[in-house]
């Protein structure tokens, strides 16, 4: 429950009118999160509408997937409903559930940490609406909604009893208020969790008690000069590199020193965490899988070492070793993460990053 001061929302916003005993409101009243640029062509785009005319086609496509923005909220509602509409009209793949590529997920702030209390899962195209969670207990509790890993969203309402409070949650505190930024491949967008909230960058923002910016880019993480200047735009509390299951060892070499350098140049502060390649899980069996992982991962160290040797400040280094575990047991494929393996993946970053943004 949360004592903070929060301002009830005006009905008057509601995105449609009442139907029988439920209003429903347009999440872009609330406190939408995990956007780094305000200058985006649709309201849940993840690059600004000028990247459309500098990336490549394939990145702008990805960053139209909602992949790490949520919407934080207070209300005292017993029934929490949504309706969301898909911008793309495939909502589910061959490895990864629907829930994951185009649901919602709704966690509930508890004792000062966050708690899932109910998903919202798509069942046609375009238009969806679910009853996340019903019967809870009377009182004010913030709430976080994850919107969809591998789907865009055109809008997103919420739906609660008439006679119920809603209101924005309040901002992040000063000294709290700056997101982490990620950089990456399918894995950091979030493939193939079985809900957003499971992704990676969203477990640790929930642990952290901080925002964070996902741009993970499926089988498009391969660290472009274009990619670096825009990253270089935003002020997170740290960036995290974690793109080279994209990559090979000459894209390594050439591209990954250049995006360091240009966010130091623009960031002379911010820690910067650098990732070897996550190890596939049936590596220790195919001698290629092996050798094209170490080559990638050799690489990577010998950026960091020059890197360091320069004298630029602030550069962390993260092993791949136990991000997934050696088990075989955290993919759906081999790389692809299942939420173990995201859980897994969380349990190595949050000790670094919690040292980076709390320390």
């Amino acid at each position: 429950m949360t004592n903070k001061p929060i301002e009830k929302l005006d009905p008057n916003f509601a995105q449609a009118a009442v139907e029988g005993d439920v209003r429903w409101y347009d999440v872009r009243d609330f406190c939408i999160e995990g956007q780094g640029w305000p200058d985006t062509e649709s309201p849940f785009d993840r690059l600004p509408a000028r990247a459309k005319a500098i990336v490549r086609a394939d990145v702008w496509h990805l960053s139209l997937h909602s992949s790490g923005l949520s919407v934080r909220f207070i209300t005292d509602a017993p029934t929490i409903n949504a309706r969301w509409r898909l911008r793309f009209p495939s909502f589910t793949m061959t490895h990864m559930p629907a829930s994951g590529v185009s649901g919602l997920d709704l966690y509930v702030r508890h004792q000062e940490t966050w708690h899932w209390v109910g998903v919202g899962r798509p069942e046609k195209v375009p238009d969806s609406e679910a009853c996340l969670v019903s019967g809870l207990d009377r009182g004010r509790h913030e709430y976080q909604l994850y919107f969809p890993l591998y789907n865009g969203v055109e809008r997103v309402a919420i739906g609660i009893p008439l006679d119920a409070f809603i209101g924005p949650a309040p901002k992040r505190p000063e000294g709290r208020h700056q997101p982490i930024c990620f950089y990456g491949t399918s894995i950091t967008q979030g493939g193939c969790a079985a809900r957003p909230g499971m992704a990676y960058p969203a477990i640790i923002g929930r642990r952290l008690d901080r925002a964070i910016i996902n741009l993970g880019f499926s089988g498009n993480g391969l660290a472009e000069p274009e990619i670096a200047r825009l990253l270089a735009e935003l002020d997170p509390v740290v960036y995290v590199i974690n793109c080279l299951p994209n990559m090979d060892s000459k894209w390594v070499n050439e591209r990954i020193e250049y995006m360091v350098t240009t966010l130091r140049n623009s960031h002379p502060q911010t820690p910067i965490v650098m990732v070897e390649c996550l190890r596939y899980q049936n590596e220790d069996f195919v001698a290629a899988i092996r050798e094209r992982i170490a080559g990638r991962t050799a690489a990577m160290k010998g950026v960091y070492e020059r890197l360091c040797a320069r004298g630029l400040p602030g550069l962390h280094y993260v092993k791949a070793d136990n991000l997934l575990g050696r088990d075989g047991e955290g993919t759906v494929d081999g790389i692809h993460a299942t939420d173990l393996g995201f859980t897994r993946i969380a349990d190595v970053f949050t000790p670094v990053l919690k040292g980076l943004v709390c320390g």
